[in-house]
């Protein structure tokens, strides 16, 4: 079976270290290659709650789209996303990008309109995969970003895994312009 390159967006507003921990060690051993974002801290869009630690991850992935979302469900349950007494959303993944796939697929929209509306999923984007095209659009995410004007307040916050340092410290402090 051959690789596909795959785009998630993570994200979570109740025992955030600990969930975005989780899923990143269950991601580990679905994706190959895979690499993380920064991590940035955000205002809840959509949604009543606390504030939301949001990051992307880039990898290769050998399931097709539909068994690769089935396994995100079960993280998102193992770290009680469907629990009936969850305070919060523990944890949210969703998959940004397929490839180059475009179109509804199951109900299952690529890529996510989420990318181009929201701070906290393109800024990230932009700096970890900058040269990477949006799959509908066509520019890059570097690109889109600098051409952004989304109001979000956002901003990057230290976040260790597995030893090491997602967001750069010369990162934090920054706020978008």
């Amino acid at each position: 079976m051959s690789l596909t390159p795959v785009l998630l967006g993570l994200g979570s507003n109740a025992e955030r270290e600990k969930h975005l921990t989780a899923g990143l060690d269950a991601l580990s051993s679905l994706l190959v290659d895979m690499r993380c974002s920064p991590v940035f801290e955000s205002l809840a869009v959509g949604y009543k709650g606390d504030n939301f630690y949001n990051l992307v991850v880039i990898g290769h992935c050998e399931s097709e789209l539909m068994e690769l979302d089935r396994r995100l469900k079960f993280i998102e349950a193992d770290n009680g996303r469907y629990a009936p007494d969850r305070k919060g959303l523990p944890l949210d993944i969703d998959v940004l990008t397929f490839g180059d796939l475009h179109g509804d697929f199951n109900g299952l929209v690529l890529p996510r309109a989420e990318i181009l509306r929201n701070a906290f999923v393109l800024w990230p984007l932009a700096l970890l995969a900058p040269e990477v095209p949006h799959p509908g659009d066509g520019r890059t995410f570097a690109e889109l970003w600098q051409a952004a004007r989304i109001e979000q307040s956002l901003w990057p916050v230290p976040f260790r895994w597995r030893g090491g340092e997602l967001t750069p410290v010369e990162l934090l402090g920054e706020c978008p312009e």
